[in-house]
């Protein structure tokens, strides 16, 4: 927590201090906006990811433009957005350990509470979590369908670990969850749809499995910001699971756009200004690491093509300059973060901006939800 604010509601945007992690509102309420339309006249619901973002505020405007719920990744993660009032929420990971199960059932006592499995052994202990809290966990089975990380393999594995659920006490097998990270950034709109193509195949392969031994699978749920239309359009897909469209970080950015692809845009950045120019063809800036998560590549600077963040620290940012007056001493900039969900973690709050002033600033309130 840092001692003081970054800024206050009315100040001009001139005055945000830095690093600070900046909204921009009216981008970010056409990226909403968009969603909500993309999907309207489709018989799929969104669920957007949560933990892009961590904030109740923005959970709380998805679900006024019609998301059923919410995706998060910790279990204590949902349990901020629960206690600010969100009542619906789908735990996209498998829980262990008896302190997290615990929690987990706790949560279901004030709102709906989904979680994964993947292996015959974590149902037991989630069915004793919630008989022990008088609890029904909705339970869905994940599917390994391309990404190879966690998951079922898909069809008779998957169909053996349904019926387990089905059977257990105080659990419901409420469906699969069928997410295919790893094409969420594979760069061609061909490359996407092959590995999404095949994604259905295998969801539509391991519902069929699952209603075969008369279990029925009211949700098919997954997507990403990447591929969403195509999950959309699969008609095997009911729930979308797209979270970091709201801000839209470089990485995405990147991404060849297909036909039918909606344009997302950029509304999430890292004001940053230069603290040293000790060389004349580079500029030091004061975020680093701290401030910008590279695990996906450097941020770019935003609407300077001239300029390119080539190297981080702890604390210092390293842009390669054309000239030595292409930046002062005390010049700001707007970085576009390479991944929004592990920058967000870095701060305590966003400051959001309309025009030339600070709006609002928003609590990052499950920054640091790890349990």
């Amino acid at each position: 927590m840092t001692p003081w604010k970054a800024a206050q509601p009315g100040d001009s945007i001139a005055a945000i201090d830095t690093p600070s992690l900046v909204l921009d509102l009216d981008a970010f309420e056409r990226n909403l906006q968009k969603m909500a339309s993309a999907l309207q006249g489709h018989n799929v619901r969104l669920r957007p990811h949560a933990k892009c973002h961590k904030t109740p505020e923005i959970a709380r405007r998805q679900l006024a433009l019609g998301a059923v719920g919410i995706c998060c990744q910790k279990v204590s993660e949902a349990a901020v957005f629960v206690a600010a009032g969100v009542k619906d929420v789908l735990v996209t990971n498998q829980v262990v350990g008896a302190s997290k199960l615990a929690h987990l059932a706790a949560l279901a006592r004030t709102a709906r509470i989904g979680v994964l499995v993947d292996h015959p052994s974590q149902v037991t202990p989630l069915s004793d979590a919630a008989s022990a809290h008088q609890v029904t966990l909705d339970v869905y089975v994940e599917v390994d369908v391309g990404a190879h990380r966690c998951g079922a393999a898909p069809g008779a594995e998957s169909a053996r670990l349904a019926s387990l659920v089905a059977a257990s006490p105080s659990l419901r097998f409420a469906g699969l969850h069928c997410y295919h990270g790893t094409a969420q950034h594979q760069r061609t709109p061909s490359e996407r749809a092959a590995s999404i193509a095949n994604t259905v195949d295998l969801a539509r392969l391991t519902r069929q499995e699952i209603e075969a031994c008369g279990l029925q699978v009211e949700c098919i749920t997954g997507a990403g910001t990447g591929t969403f239309p195509l999950e959309r359009d699969s008609g095997v897909f009911t729930e979308l699971q797209a979270g970091s469209y709201i801000f839209m970080d470089r990485d995405y950015g990147d991404n060849q756009r297909g036909e039918g692809d909606v344009v997302f845009e950029h509304a999430l950045f890292v004001k940053t200004q230069v603290l040293s120019r000790s060389g004349a063809d580079f500029a030091v800036v004061d975020s680093g690491l701290k401030a910008s998560s590279v695990d996906s590549g450097m941020p770019t600077v935003w609407k300077r093509p001239d300029l390119r963040y080539t190297k981080a620290s702890d604390e210092h940012g390293v842009i390669l300059t054309p000239s030595a007056d292409a930046l002062a001493l005390g010049d700001t900039l707007w970085l576009v973060p390479g991944h929004c969900d592990p920058t967000v973690n870095l701060y305590d709050e966003l400051v959001c901006v309309r025009g030339d002033r600070v709006e609002a600033l928003w609590p990052i309130a499950a920054r640091g939800s790890l349990l």
